[in-house]
């Protein structure tokens, strides 16, 4: 989304951490050329400068050469193996999208939980099913860990998304105002972060 808004990825992340972010993820689905990798690891430095939390999507060996914590998804290593690879420092994150799955990770050594899509979403080419704020209402107790609720999350609905039982919230669209520049992005996080101080 940041490429084909003309934004350079190092941009995005510093504005974001100026605005308040204090969680960033490297979400990239591509081949990691090395300019993908350059430009992760320039973003790791931002967060380790921030003091905030990097996490990589997906890849454990590029969380282990940039010493990041690691998101996995349901077609991804497992977090039983993601786990061996990465030690027990570094935070491991693992995607659920229904509550057997949600049942299944509350067992995995992974630190949090996401769930979604909770509403429709245009940042992923294939979606598992919409689950809305009262399935994710009647998800929160099947695990204890906290849970990141993700999918479609917008400024207007994050409240409700949170009041539901999502400890956190990841948010990319919503993140990402029309004109892309570093100031617009600090403007945008600082919007985020009042709100859900409220």
């Amino acid at each position: 989304m940041l490429a084909r808004r003309g934004c350079p990825v190092e941009t995005a992340a510093g504005a974001m951490l100026a605005g308040g972010a204090r969680i960033l993820q490297f979400r990239h689905k591509g081949v990691y050329s090395r300019a993908a990798f350059e430009a992760a690891a320039r973003v790791a430095q931002l967060c380790r400068s921030a003091g905030a939390l990097f996490i990589i999507d997906d890849r454990a060996d590029i969380a282990l050469l940039l010493d990041a914590g690691l998101h996995t998804g349901q077609d991804d290593l497992p977090p039983r193996d993601a786990r061996r690879l990465l030690g027990p420092e570094r935070i491991l994150g693992f995607s659920t999208h229904n509550a057997a799955q949600l049942r299944a990770a509350a067992a995995e050594p992974a630190d949090y939980l996401a769930v979604g899509p909770i509403f429709g979403t245009v940042t992923k080419e294939k979606t598992d099913p919409v689950l809305g704020v009262e399935r994710l209402r009647r998800l929160r107790p099947l695990a204890e860990k906290p849970l990141v609720a993700i999918g479609g999350i917008t400024r207007e609905n994050v409240i409700s998304v949170l009041e539901a039982g999502a400890d956190s919230v990841a948010v990319i669209a919503g993140l990402l105002p029309e004109l892309c520049d570093f100031e617009s992005l600090r403007t945008r996080m600082g919007q985020w972060q009042q709100l859900v101080k409220k």
